[in-house]
């Protein structure tokens, strides 16, 4: 199935794991009700990625609002690393609620790709579109490459060990017919985003990717310094990344968005999206959501990223990837934007 084309991943904190033991049989999603009507305390767990992106800061500022704007809700933001450990958490039931790549979403929903020997994880759906996931690769900015292919023998690192991230790097690498991890093409070193923006400023590392909303931290840490460059991708590279990789789609970082940043960059993006167990109550759900949309303009402030969460916008990258939860069905439905 063809993934419809749309515009424009730090560990667990262990110490936390006893105490979300406990709130795991304390406090179980209680049956569905509607926003305003008394509801037992329900704890949701926001599974993000790591700190230097931006999942972690927007899933933040997401806990804080339903924990301002709904009735019994206890809601916090956990950094992971990424997409592939978030659905673990949600398996597990150690997180409600996470942010997830369309890519990796679609791949799990359907048992294939990374998902191939786990088999289809069938356990959580949609919520609702955030915003574009962008790939940044950042190069020394004395390293004489322009292109993915000139990487061959380089240092970079990927992402985090089995992140989305580092499952970016391998797809959009296998492209140009390098692969890492089999064929040593290139060495790589598996960090989390600061630590893979402080190797690049050190000179440890030679590229690194950095997926997440513009502008990310990680990539403002080392365009800031001067240490950095943005390599931008060729349309044909494009084409065959999306051909391959369907979930792939353009997207530009605008001149100026970081420091020394003087031209546009041409690159690809993936939907970002906010998926739920299916165990969450329909009313519980619906009030999330609802709370997000009311709230578009405190979100959009919270990070620049977000100034793309629209209602109009509200299932690009869900239709056709994973099925919509039925309390987020019901409230698209009752924006007229879901049939």
């Amino acid at each position: 199935m063809r993934v419809p084309a749309v515009y424009a991943v730090s560990l667990l904190l262990g110490a936390a794991a006893c105490p979300r033991e406990q709130e795991k049989s304390a406090q179980a999603p209680q049956p569905a009700t509607t926003q305003g009507a008394q509801r037992q305390t329900t704890t949701i767990n926001v599974a993000t990625a790591t700190t230097g992106g931006a999942y972690y800061p927007i899933g933040n500022a997401i806990a804080q609002l339903w924990n301002e704007k709904v009735p019994g809700v206890k809601a916090s933001a956990q950094a992971t690393n990424g997409t592939p450990h978030n659905i673990q958490l949600l398996a597990k039931k150690d997180a409600e609620v996470a942010i997830g790549q369309s890519g990796v979403v679609y791949q799990a929903v359907n048992g294939v790709g990374a998902y191939k020997d786990q088999g289809k994880q069938p356990f959580f759906s949609g919520m609702t579109h955030l915003y574009p996931n962008v790939m940044q690769w950042v190069a020394r900015r004395e390293l004489p490459v322009k292109t993915l292919a000139e990487l061959k023998g380089r240092r970079i690192v990927p992402g985090p060990q089995n992140s989305a991230t580092e499952l970016n790097s391998r797809e959009m690498l296998d492209v140009v017919g390098l692969d890492y991890r089999t064929k040593g093409d290139l060495k790589a070193d598996y960090l989390d985003y600061n630590q893979a923006a402080e190797q690049l400023k050190n000179k440890q590392t030679e590229v690194i990717l950095i997926a997440g909303g513009v502008p990310t931290a990680a990539v403002l840490d080392v365009m800031t310094t001067g240490e950095g460059k943005l390599l931008s991708l060729p349309d044909d590279y494009i084409q065959k990344l999306s051909a391959k990789y369907p979930w792939y789609f353009p997207i530009t970082i605008p001149a100026g968005s970081y420091r020394g940043q003087n031209a546009d960059v041409r690159t690809v993006a993936v939907a970002n999206m906010l998926i739920a167990r299916n165990d969450l109550p329909e009313g519980l759900v619906h009030d999330l959501v609802k709370t997000m949309y009311d709230n578009a303009g405190s979100l959009a402030q919270s990070h620049a990223a977000m100034k793309a969460f629209t209602l109009e916008d509200g299932l690009k990258g869900i239709t056709g990837v994973v099925e919509l939860h039925p309390g987020a069905a019901r409230f698209f439905k009752e924006k007229g934007t879901l049939k």
